[in-house]
């Protein structure tokens, strides 16, 4: 009997890992990839996992299981790729034993990003096979394969998907699940010990693979061509060859005006423009390294080609080199399809010269309703200390970092100077102090400040830095729905440890009838020459009310 499921395309990706045999998941949390991880977490109990402290260190657990020759699956947003990029290149030199897959959830459109960089240029830097599936039975499935092509390859896989595939739902049809592997470590150290003697014997062994790289992209079942012809006399809307991806065409006489290579979800927003009576030839690209043969062949029979794909012009610029400069090639370098957001059916469509009412209008007569800190947040007790103390220094800069509490450079608070990346807030108050700026004061929260703000902390105490750190406690990563967060009860110890006195680590409780307190300790810090942090701890509302309705059942 068929079993299908509906699931967004994040639990489709986390179900399709269960049944593949994962024995691990490691994973930051991050939208739009949290999902992926809490589905596991709460549907397979044998799977081991836990939060991790960043990236990197995700990464790096993650490497260690498939050293262990078991299959393992790290998941994370775009940016987490920047944070956990050097265990990841590497990884593409020491190779895996058991089956490897980097989940980077891409966000398009910056719906709750700081930029919306392209994961996948990170898999061509790493020479490694990308994966970007385009539905969620796409997703599901794309998961046994990764992790049979990363076994036989000896490679990690990077699967990429994007908001709108990740947190959209489908019916998707789910398989019998296989056992995890056997617990099998690797025996050869020359793989692993990246002394260069050794990597550089690695390196040209990846080199060396690019070829069957080249063969598995060009014999996928996820590349695939369509001559999208409306109807024919037998009643065929459309070819489609999955395993021989070599174009055809009802023409043998003369070229179609366009052709498509379309990516990923891209693939989805081309198919809704297609309509009776077109004749535009499809190629859909889910795997890379690119398939050469079938660009080239498509090319043929094509006067131009539009490259349609959710994030920055990747493949348009490959395609570009491989067809030379004379071949039209259109896209988001050419202003056919926007530079920067996502992709639309209706943008699609207007590339294609589709011409027809507009489907995804904005909305009209709908007032904005920005984000806000929660009602009862022990930020907003935070951030109205800050101000009333700021206020009284004419040279305050509040540099702030990632996390709910950077709604605190909203109305009614506008509280913070800066915003950056993760952990950026102490080492930029840092490098402000060092240039002068006073008080130079930092806003951290607890998951952050654990994340990637320890090391920072260590700089500025080594250097005696004239810095205030705020670490703003709210017992939970609750900006991505309230994960464990990894520092929980460890703050005072981890500041005491790193070098900093016990009477410059103050605690707070961040209440209104808390103020008078919470800025008396602000401003004697403030004035004292050096490092200090401040912890105001208080639970986050949306985890303490959850608790409140568990305890009521």
């Amino acid at each position: 009997m068929i079993e299908r499921k509906l699931l967004l395309g994040d639990e489709a990706i986390a179900l399709g890992a269960i049944h593949a045999g994962i024995s691990g998941v490691y994973a930051y949390p991050g939208t739009p990839s949290t999902e992926i991880t809490e589905y596991i977490q709460a549907h397979a109990p044998e799977v081991r996992s836990r939060w991790c402290t960043n990236e990197k260190t995700a990464m790096e657990a993650a490497l260690g299981m498939a050293y262990a020759g078991k299959r393992a699956l790290v998941c994370m947003k775009h940016v987490g790729m920047n944070v956990a990029a050097d265990a990841f290149i590497n990884s593409a030199i020491t190779g895996v034993n058991g089956g490897l897959v980097v989940l980077a959830a891409d966000d398009p459109s910056m719906h709750s990003s700081q930029n919306e960089q392209d994961s996948r240029f990170y898999g061509k830097f790493a020479m490694i096979p990308i994966l970007e599936p385009s539905t969620q039975q796409e997703a599901y499935d794309m998961m046994a394969y990764a992790y049979e092509l990363s076994e036989r390859l000896k490679l990690p896989i990077l699967m990429r998907v994007v908001t709108r595939l990740a947190h959209s739902r489908a019916g998707v049809v789910v398989k019998e699940p296989i056992k995890q592997n056997a617990l099998n470590p690797e025996t050869d150290r020359t793989h692993w010990v990246l002394l260069p003697v050794n990597a550089r014997r690695q390196y040209a062994s990846l080199v060396d693979k690019q070829g069957e790289l080249l063969a598995s992209s060009e014999a996928s079942p996820y590349n695939s061509c369509k001559q999208q012809i409306g109807s024919d006399k037998s009643g065929t809307t459309s070819h489609e060859n999955q395993a021989n991806i070599e174009v055809t065409t009802h023409k043998s006489s003369s070229t179609s005006p366009v052709g498509v290579i379309a990516c990923g979800i891209a693939h989805n927003y081309v198919m809704e423009n297609i309509t009776t009576g077109m004749d535009i030839p499809i190629l859909k690209i889910s795997q890379y390294p690119l398939p050469e043969t079938a660009i080239k062949s498509l090319a043929t029979q094509c006067e131009s080609l539009l490259i349609a794909e959710d994030g920055q012009p990747l493949v348009e610029e490959q395609v570009k080199s491989l067809l030379g400069t004379d071949y039209p090639i259109k896209g988001r370098l050419t202003g056919e399809l926007p530079r920067m957001g996502e992709l639309t059916p209706d943008n699609v469509g207007a590339a294609l010269g589709v011409n027809k009412e507009q489907i995804y209008a904005t909305a009209q007569n709908v007032m904005p309703r920005p984000p806000a800190l929660c009602q009862g947040c022990g930020h907003r007790d935070v951030y109205d200390a800050l101000n009333k103390v700021a206020a009284e220094y004419e040279g305050a800069r509040i540099f702030g970092d990632i996390g709910c509490y950077t709604l605190g450079a909203l109305p009614p608070f506008r509280a913070i100077d800066s915003c950056v990346d993760m952990g950026a807030s102490i080492t930029m108050a840092k490098g402000a102090a060092d240039a002068g700026v006073y008080p130079a004061i930092a806003v951290i929260g607890d998951s952050t400040f654990t994340h990637s703000g320890m090391t920072g902390l260590l700089d500025a105490i080594n250097d005696n830095a004239n810095i205030t750190v705020i670490i703003s406690d709210n017992l939970t990563t609750a900006m991505t729905g309230g994960q464990d967060s990894a520092g929980t009860n460890k703050f005072e110890a981890i500041c005491l440890g790193l070098g900093l006195t016990p009477e410059h680590v103050r605690v707070v409780v961040p209440l209104p009838k808390n103020m008078e307190e919470i800025t008396r300790v602000i401003r004697e810090e403030i004035e004292y020459k050096g490092v200090s942090v401040i912890i105001p701890r208080r639970e986050c509302m949306q985890t303490f009310q959850r608790k409140l309705r568990n305890k009521k059942k």
